[in-house]
């Protein structure tokens, strides 16, 4: 039996946060997906931060300049916690004994828009 698709007035609404992410060493994905949970759970709990839907959408990489490595993501979170993620994703400063610095660059309610900040 084929599963059906949720009508879209019975979807969650999602928003898409454009990040820049500057770090003294080099991190992948999976590294990005690691900050983005802790983050949140060490500022909002688990019980809050499993309402956020957080997701690592995109994750790209860009020129290696002066002395550390530059990234830009899209993350995904549903509407009206955005907030909290933003503030969240401010407070990283360190990944394993390495600074970190991640900045909210875009907001948009889909992909495709976001991608314009990059």
């Amino acid at each position: 039996m084929k599963l059906k698709v949720l009508p879209p007035t019975l979807r969650k609404n999602n928003r898409y946060l454009t990040v820049e992410i500057k770090s003294f060493s080099p991190i992948s994905k999976d590294d990005l997906v690691t900050i983005v949970w802790d983050g949140c759970v060490r500022l909002q709990g688990e019980l809050n931060t499993s309402n956020f839907n957080l997701w690592v959408m995109k994750f790209y990489e860009m020129d290696k300049t002066h002395e550390y490595f530059e990234y830009t993501a899209i993350v995904r979170c549903q509407r009206g916690f955005v907030d909290e993620v933003r503030s969240a994703l401010a407070l990283v400063n360190m990944y394993k004994n390495n600074r970190i610095a991640i900045t909210t660059i875009g907001l948009s309610g889909t992909i495709k828009a976001s991608r314009k900040y990059i």
